[in-house]
């Protein structure tokens, strides 16, 4: 059985999340959860997060074992993105882009 969880509207870049979420697809939850610990992203606490979201909705919702757990899909979709202005010199106007993202990790059972 396949189940997700996602976090929405996180200030990161959509390209930089792609780094840690690839780097989880295929693991069990608990090599997952040891390798994000140790990963110097910033991206890598809210992917840990979602994870354990996840793992935890496995096993409230629909009585699986955490120790069975695979990460099935781990995705970091492209949000709306804040546009700001930086004022400059000589009454010039630069943009600024704040990115957001949505991260959507889905485990499923070993077995499956």
């Amino acid at each position: 059985m396949r189940v997700s969880a996602t976090a929405k509207y996180l200030r990161h870049s959509t390209r930089k999340t792609r780094l840690v979420t690839r780097a989880i697809v295929g693991r069990p939850v608990a090599d997952a959860a040891a390798l994000l610990r140790f990963m110097p992203q910033a991206a890598a606490r809210d992917v840990a997060k979602v994870l354990k979201s996840a793992a935890a909705n496995a096993e409230n919702n629909h009585n699986l074992s955490a120790d069975d757990l695979v990460v099935a899909e781990a995705v970091a979709n492209e949000g709306p993105t804040q546009k700001r202005w930086r004022f400059r010199a000589q009454g010039r106007a630069f943009p600024i882009h704040k990115p957001m993202t949505h991260i959507t990790v889905v485990v499923e059972n070993r077995e499956a």
